[in-house]
């Protein structure tokens, strides 16, 4: 048996450098790092936009309750539209162009006669330009409001997996935050 390797021909200069070449072990960790790398990127990007979009629902529901307060409590003596939305836009700071892209609407409820509110997202389209129809009621004393804010965004990351899996086909998702109160009897 010994006598059949002996007889082998030499090996070709390239069957030597390619057997070297498989030997070494310089860039074991290279590709290590190049098979962990896509899954690391994967989970980067979905916690980053998981993080803006709850960091962006945080403060449009804080914005809509110190507003909310500061109407219930009376700071705000008949507010407007405008004011509640403005209000709400310099507490919820962090959200972009924040005055396009909310949308407010104030309904009345009857607490003894109870409907519920409608699940359904109203929020600004982007495609009209026109004003949005805004349902807007200012409840009188010992009324039930409902103050229902809609903001609509871009996601931060659309291509990765939860910024793809928020947005719908326009490319854009919505957070809505919705408070409630009881007009006080004024007089």
């Amino acid at each position: 048996m010994m006598d059949t390797f002996r007889k082998m021909p030499p090996l070709s200069k390239f069957a030597r450098a390619a057997k070297t070449f498989f030997r070494k072990e310089d860039g074991t960790s290279t590709i290590e790092f190049m098979m962990v790398l896509p899954a690391a990127m994967f989970f980067f990007t979905a916690t980053y936009e998981s993080g803006m979009m709850g960091l962006r629902s945080v403060m449009l529901e804080r914005g809509v309750d110190v507003t909310v307060r500061q109407v219930r409590i009376g700071a705000l003596e008949s507010p407007t539209h405008a004011d509640l939305k403005q209000m709400i836009c310099d507490v919820a700071s962090i959200i972009p162009n924040c005055m396009e892209s909310v949308k407010l609407e104030m309904i009345r409820r009857d607490p003894r006669n109870w409907t519920p509110v409608s699940t359904e997202k109203d929020c600004v389209d982007r495609s009209d330009d026109s004003e949005p129809v805004v349902n807007w009621t200012i409840g009188g004393n010992n009324d039930l409001m409902v103050l229902r804010a809609c903001a609509i965004f871009d996601p931060v990351l659309p291509t990765s997996a939860v910024g793809a899996a928020a947005q719908d086909a326009s490319g854009i998702y919505a957070l809505v935050a919705t408070s409630s109160f009881v007009v006080e009897p004024y007089q």
